[in-house]
């Protein structure tokens, strides 16, 4: 697995700061290409796949976000950051595995929050709302919207089957809809309510590589 090197939530130490700001377009910022922002997601999540099967024992970051992931000045790199709230347990501990609740409103799994039942998949819930983030540009929460969240606002649009009307209109309409379709449903899919549904973060890992493979063969 892709070793993950380990930083503090000071964003100067990767020198192009965070995704949200780069997905805000603030500071005069350049607008991120579908296919950057398909490699920031698979480095992502390759850091949280190391955190729980790569680490003994198992890791939860338990504050996966888009101001946690930051990004090198090339954009060939991307690394979460923050461990301040992170958890690690012996699997079938139950001790250690049930926690007080910590995370960020809005990313964080409601399952994990109703049960105080810490796992890798409350990682995979929040993991989920960064890709919803990352396809939108949309505020996680947003008041103004018939639907607060972010995941019940896509899951709203959705019945339309218009992704246009969900996609980051920032793209301008550059970007293979097939694939932004797959990491959508993938996205959906990992913000499912309940855990049992959700895919692992390999599981996140090899579709999103998938994705990024026929990305790189239609633009050839």
């Amino acid at each position: 697995m892709k070793e993950i090197t380990w930083h503090s939530s000071t964003n100067a130490l990767m020198s192009n700061g965070d995704l949200k700001d780069h997905l805000s377009v603030k500071h005069g910022n350049d607008v991120l290409k579908w296919s950057t922002r398909l490699r920031i997601a698979v480095d992502a999540a390759l850091g949280l796949e190391y955190l729980h099967y790569g680490c003994r024992p198992p890791i939860v970051h338990r504050d996966v976000k888009s101001t946690n992931i930051l990004l090198d000045d090339q954009f060939i790199m991307a690394k979460i950051a923050d461990f301040g709230l992170s958890r690690s347990f012996q699997v079938g501990d139950e001790s250690q595995a049930s926690t007080v609740v910590a995370g960020t409103l809005g990313y964080l799994d409601p399952e994990y929050y109703r049960t105080c039942r810490l796992a890798e998949m409350s990682d995979v819930y929040s993991f989920g709302i960064v890709l919803l983030e990352i396809i939108t540009n949309q505020h996680v929460i947003d008041q103004t919207r018939e639907k607060a969240h972010i995941s019940e606002w896509v899951a709203l649009v959705l019945r339309g089957g218009d992704i246009s009307s969900i996609v980051d209109p920032n793209l301008h309409g550059e970007y293979n809809p097939q694939s932004v379709w797959r990491v959508l449903e993938l996205a959906m899919s990992c913000a499912n309510p309940s855990s049992d549904k959700r895919p692992n973060m390999s599981q996140v890992v090899t579709d999103l590589k998938e994705c990024i493979t026929s990305e790189n063969l239609l633009e050839k």
